[in-house]
């Protein structure tokens, strides 16, 4: 190795940025870092995929901010690797790669009728009213009376709690002009949440739970008979504190007598859905009854119930997808590694690194997002003495001679500037730019008809 390393970070979301701020805090060696992402815009999910009320956990950007703000970091926007540039050009021309590009894709339901109109994914409706640019403004209009969810996780429950949120409160966030029109005329009344196991196995988080129960205008209902438990979930609610206030929360709710509130949400466990019914569009859903046996294995009970419902979320889990060039492990959606190196052909590639979602799974937190990094930045120092660059190119200023719109530093800053001064003319804390045209015109770039 030279005396500086030089770094690609495949991914500017947490998990690239985390990786990048664990490299500028270490003091083994001079170190430069280029952070590549396929969207003109950093921050990943932080952006895009944490709900717009949630103004503490979106505030972590500041944060992030500051490590792009390094003079020893630039910003490779707009530019997705595997196309505009090889990922083996990517490993010549570093010392090192680190592929931190996320689970941006959802599993399936699996069941006759997911196909129809009104079937959809919760990360498209996710990245919809958070303004993905992937996702049209007219993508979803909400004219369904009754909504079911699919899934017990925290993104359930977001999607639920943006359902039936009353649109003012919405009004000091970053939600999208457009969303919150749609949210407006919304005729939504009842969203049901349906999860396939009982609530101790439920995989939301207690503080995510209870902001359920504190909006207003909504009635939280909950069916007493499906919170009782037996013996493996009881063992599974002494052993998690979390478990435990979700438990309390729910057994809470499930007393509560309605009020007649114009929205209701309803909690449904030991319920999955066999199939999704309806002419053009989802017109209802057919919940089969769950029980557990023995094993502590899901089980039908042949117990069936229909549900109307005109439009279908599902929240089943994210999902990686494959980047080219870069190994995949279809079982898993990961890509292979040990101990945070990437496998290939059965062995360690040298240089070559992997860390968040895209490493280890959709699971954890954010803040899990941090020690991954470290734990990561660790092994490549170790290895940096025996790293080597194949080729003295700079990619990102051989990508602009070669005619690829490049967002740089600069560029999301104009991006970010003008979305707060848009914000600040409606009394709020930014307009989102929501289409590829309108992003690359702030960054003073153009339209490009990218997507």
């Amino acid at each position: 190795m030279n005396d500086e390393l030089r770094v690609a970070v495949v991914g500017a979301g947490p998990a690239g940025l985390y990786v990048a701020d664990s490299l500028l805090l270490q003091n083994e060696v001079p170190v430069r870092v280029d952070v590549y992402d396929r969207l003109p815009t950093p921050f990943g999910l932080l952006r895009y995929g944490v709900a717009p009320d949630h103004l503490k956990m979106k505030s972590l950007s500041k944060v992030l901010q500051r490590t792009l703000d390094d003079e020893r970091v630039r910003f490779v926007g707009g530019v997705t690797v595997g196309r505009e540039v090889p990922v083996d050009d990517l490993r010549a021309a570093y010392h090192a790669v680190v592929h931190t590009f996320g689970a941006s894709s959802d599993r399936r339901l699996g069941v006759p009728g997911e196909e129809l109109d009104g079937s959809a994914s919760a990360t498209r409706f996710v990245h919809w009213y958070s303004g993905h640019p992937d996702v049209a403004a007219d993508a979803f209009d909400l004219s369904a009376e009754s909504v079911a969810v699919i899934g017990v996780g925290n993104v359930a429950v977001d999607v639920s709690r943006i359902l039936v949120k009353d649109v003012e409160a919405l009004r000091r966030t970053d939600i999208p002009s457009n969303v919150l029109d749609v949210l407006s005329s919304s005729r939504v009344r009842e969203v049901h949440v349906l999860g396939r196991r009982g609530p101790a196995h439920a995989t939301f988080t207690s503080k995510e739970l209870r902001e359920l129960g504190e909006l207003e205008g909504v009635d939280v209902v909950v069916n007493p008979a499906e919170l009782e438990l037996d013996e493996g979930a009881e063992q599974r609610a002494q052993a998690d504190p979390d478990v435990q206030r979700n438990l309390s929360l729910l057994r809470e709710w499930a007393e509560r007598p309605r009020t007649g509130a114009a929205r209701s949400l309803h909690l449904h466990f030991w319920s999955r859905p066999l199939e999704l019914r309806g002419g053009e569009r989802v017109e209802q859903v057919v919940v089969e009854r769950t029980a557990v046996d023995e094993s502590g294995a899901v089980r039908a009970t042949g117990e069936r119930w229909t549900l109307p419902a005109q439009l279908v979320l599902r929240c089943v889990g994210y999902r990686g997808v494959p980047v080219e060039g870069v190994p995949f492990d279809d079982g898993t959606c990961t890509v292979p590694a040990h101990e945070g190196r990437v496998l290939r052909e059965g062995g360690v590639s040298t240089g070559e690194y992997v860390a968040g979602w895209i490493g280890r799974g959709p699971v954890g937190v954010l803040g899990t997002n941090r020690s991954d990094a470290e734990s990561v930045v660790e092994r490549l120092l170790a290895d940096a003495p025996g790293l080597q660059r194949r080729d003295d190119v700079d990619i990102p200023a051989r990508l602009r001679s070669s005619g690829t719109v490049v967002v740089d530093g600069a560029g999301w800053a104009a991006i970010d500037a003008a979305e707060i001064a848009l914000g600040a003319e409606q009394g709020r804390p930014r307009e989102k730019l929501a289409t590829w045209d309108g992003l690359l015109e702030a960054a003073g770039l153009g339209a490009h008809g990218r997507g």
